[in-house]
C-alpha cells in the first residue's frame, strides 16, 4: 500500500493543528506556509476533514480551522482513511467493501493480504495526534540537549 500526497500532506496538516490546539482558529495559509504544502491543495484536503468532522471551520477576519475533536481523539488510521479510501493493500480484502473475486475461498494469498492490512491498520490506528505532538516535543527536547553554542 503507498500513500498519496493527500495522505501525506493531509497527516501534515492536522498535526500542526493539533500542534496549536486550544490557540482558536489557524488560517489555512499559515498551516501551508509551516508545512511547505499549497494552500489550494490544502484547501482540497481541508474539505475532506471538515466533511469527514474531524476538523471545524471558522468564518470570519479572525476565521480559520481548528480539530472538531481533541488530538488524543484522533487516530492516523481516521485521517489516512478520510483522504486515502479504506485501507486495504488489494481489493479483494478493503475494509469496507471487499471486491469479489473469481478464486473467492479458494485463494492462499488472500490470507497474507488480509494479515497486511490488519498489520497497517493495527500500526495506523495505535497512533493519535497526540503521540505524534509528544515524539516532536520530545524530539525537539533531544535535539536541544545536544546543541553545542560557542
Amino acid at each position: 500500500m503507498k500513500l498519496s500526497t493527500k495522505g501525506e500532506y493531509g497527516l501534515r496538516a492536522m498535526f500542526d493543528l493539533s500542534q496549536r490546539y486550544g490557540e482558536g482558529p489557524i488560517s489555512l495559509k499559515s498551516v501551508a506556509e509551516r508545512q511547505e504544502i499549497s494552500e489550494h491543495y490544502l484547501e482540497q484536503l481541508i474539505a475532506g476533514l471538515r466533511k469527514a468532522g474531524l476538523v471545524k471551520s471558522i468564518r470570519g477576519a479572525q476565521g480559520g480551522y481548528l480539530l472538531a475533536r481533541e488530538p488524543k481523539e484522533i487516530r492516523v488510521g481516521d485521517i489516512i482513511r478520510v483522504l486515502e479510501g479504506p485501507i486495504a493493500p488489494m481489493d479483494c480484502v478493503s475494509e469496507e467493501d471487499p471486491e469479489e473475486c473469481s478464486r473467492g475461498e479458494s485463494c492462499i494469498t488472500k490470507t497474507i493480504w488480509k494479515r497486511v492490512r490488519d498489520s497497517i491498520t493495527e500500526v495506523l490506528d495505535s497512533i493519535t495526534l497526540q503521540d505524534m505532538c509528544d515524539d516532536a516535543a520530545k524530539a525537539r527536547q533531544e535535539n536541544d540537549y545536544y546543541m553545542y553554542y560557542i
